[in-house]
């Protein structure tokens, strides 16, 4: 596969998660040469080859496995009988899935909103800072790294848009209005998240169940909601706030990492 380079590029334009099997050994005779590559998406759709038959079926299965869990999985397969192949050899590979780094989206540009975007630079974390006022950004000075949202509190489909929902979506809701807050934890209890937080005393939770269940007709409630947001660390200010909200993120996600990997 010589456009190796161009397919991941293209995909990672896309944020499409897609697995990347390159094969690392080669014993005796072999289908496939050392260094063949196969790109496989989350539908089986593969591009390429590491020589077909029954090794190519094996390794596009577990290859869904690399993806659903996110994590390297390194492989490797005799070619005899059982494999209705009479080379021999003996090929090993790596899979390694791609495009599935957590995104933050972060609705609040405000003094703690742009603090955690800030403390998230140089972490596995792309961050989408989000706000509904108008300009807001204007005069900003974010990191490069951060990429700023704008939407329309009167079309609250900008607010779902915006989102790439999924199993490696995080979202936390601290914006100006708690009536936006609120909204927005509906929104996200509707679809696929890693994580959702609200900023928010304990009243402030308690109020947003009830309406969740009696207004909204969503049974759960907040029992899926993070709020109060962070590790309880102590300090009160924008920054210590923000300090304990990326704590808890990146807790949760390497934790999760963690698991996968054993």
């Amino acid at each position: 596969m010589e456009n190796w380079i161009e397919l991941l590029s293209d995909f990672k334009a896309k944020q499409q998660p897609v697995a990347l099997v390159t094969v690392t050994k080669c014993y005796g005779s072999t289908p496939c040469a050392l260094g063949s590559r196969m790109i496989i998406t989350e539908d089986k759709k593969h591009f390429g080859t590491i020589g077909g038959g029954k090794l190519e079926f094996l390794a596009i299965e577990q290859a869904q496995k690399a993806l659903e869990e996110n994590r390297i999985i390194e492989s490797g397969y005799t070619l005899g009988p059982e494999f209705e192949q009479c080379c021999g050899g003996k090929v090993e590979y790596i899979i390694e899935p791609m495009n599935q780094s957590p995104e933050l989206f972060l609705f609040g540009g405000g003094h703690i909103g742009q603090e955690i975007a800030n403390l998230l630079i140089g972490t596995p974390f792309k961050v989408n800072l989000i706000d509904s006022r108008t300009d807001w950004f204007a005069d900003k000075q974010l990191d490069p790294s951060i990429n700023p949202c704008e939407v329309s509190e009167i079309d609250f489909k900008t607010f779902r848009d915006v989102v790439r929902w999924g199993k490696n979506c995080y979202v936390i809701a601290l914006t100006h209005n708690h009536a936006i807050d609120f909204d927005i934890i509906a929104m996200a209890l509707e679809n696929e998240t890693k994580y959702l937080g609200l900023i928010g005393s304990k009243t402030k939770k308690v109020r947003f169940n009830k309406m969740l269940i009696n207004e909204m007709n969503i049974k759960e409630g907040m029992k899926n909601v993070v709020c109060p947001i962070g590790l309880p660390l102590g300090g009160d200010t924008p920054k210590e706030i923000a300090i304990s909200v990326v704590a808890q993120l990146l807790q949760i996600h390497y934790q999760t990492e963690a698991k996968t990997s054993k």
